[in-house]
């Protein structure tokens, strides 16, 4: 891969999608720190939807990167990932911080204003233990409109993360994304 890339390092190798059922072996463990010690890689990470197993490897594994969904409406890693950061700390990487856009759409029953993408982005990056947020852009228009709220509006305050925590709530509750209707 590194001849392939024309380079002497990875600055990042991750394992995607660290699922409930992957295993995550010594073999493998070891594969990928051998990698980081020798110099190939600087840094090794997963991307992982189980919190709970996350919020483990974040206190116990040789882990410099966890990705993981954080976003208004799974605010779940606060209680089952962060927490383990103040043994070790790997950087975290917040995905799906739109919801897979579901958190730009009007909710039923909501009045106030709806989120929009950058609002997404700021509310992640408004948690101290987020280092990096993924954005995905319908084009580079977007991505630059996105950059430019970003840098406008600057870190939330406390009544707009009030909010969007409960915005976020009643998009949770409201889904019905995974309900199967017959």
């Amino acid at each position: 891969m590194l001849k392939t890339l024309g380079t002497e390092y990875l600055d990042v190798f991750q394992l995607f999608w660290l699922g409930r059922t992957s295993i995550w072996t010594s073999s493998t463990i070891d594969a990928l720190v051998s990698l980081r010690e020798s110099g190939k890689v600087r840094a090794i990470g997963v991307s992982i939807h189980d919190r709970k197993r996350a919020g483990k490897l974040a206190e116990d594994s040789p882990l410099d990167i966890l990705m993981v969904r954080y976003n208004a409406a799974h605010t779940g890693a606060e209680q089952d990932i962060f927490p383990h950061l103040a043994i070790r700390k790997p950087a975290i990487i917040a995905y799906t911080a739109t919801r897979w856009r579901g958190l730009l759409k009007r909710p039923k029953n909501w009045s106030g204003p709806v989120m929009t993408a950058s609002d997404c982005y700021r509310f992640c990056l408004a948690n101290p233990h987020v280092d990096l947020v993924l954005t995905g852009p319908k084009n580079r228009q977007r991505l630059q409109e996105n950059l430019s709220n970003l840098r406008q509006k600057g870190p939330l305050s406390e009544e707009e993360n009030g909010w969007i925590r409960d915005y976020g709530q009643i998009v949770h509750k409201d889904s019905s994304r995974f309900t199967f209707r017959f």
